[in-house]
């Protein structure tokens, strides 16, 4: 199994930004117990502070792979563009957010992606990833 992580915007700071929200790990640091944690399934990392270079590894990777984890950050509530080329391609994806969205601002509350979606992990910190792993290793129903 292959499963493609992709984050957006700013999460690269993550340890380091607003730690009573995001926590202080960093994303690389989680990754690699995540990768432990599931040595059965290639976990490929793709972070970009760039709408476009996102919509290009979906593009990449959006025809072979078994699943994407994606935490699109600010660009959930404003690319129609990243909603696009979630629906442009075969493989499922679940949206991530580290954050329960709906408890903080009030234009967080709407995401432009998640009707594109297989489905939405919402606030569970960095384990929202694993749970999103987890989605995918259930069967089909």
């Amino acid at each position: 199994m292959k499963i493609q992580i992709i984050n957006g915007p700013n999460l690269n700071l993550l340890g380091k930004r607003e730690p009573t929200i995001y926590g202080n790990n960093s994303f690389e640091s989680y990754l690699e117990l995540l990768r432990a944690q599931y040595p059965q399934i290639e976990i490929s990392y793709f972070q970009s502070n760039i709408e476009g270079e996102m919509i290009n590894k979906i593009h990449e990777v959006g025809f072979d792979y078994d699943g994407i984890i994606m935490n699109a950050g600010a660009y959930t509530h404003t690319s129609i563009a990243l909603h696009d080329a979630i629906k442009s391609v075969t493989t499922p994806v679940i949206e991530v957010h580290i954050s329960n969205v709906h408890a903080r601002e009030s234009f967080r509350h709407v995401s432009m992606i998640s009707a594109a979606c297989k489905g939405i992990i919402i606030g569970f910190g960095l384990d929202s990833y694993r749970l999103a792993v987890e989605s995918f290793l259930q069967p089909i129903k």
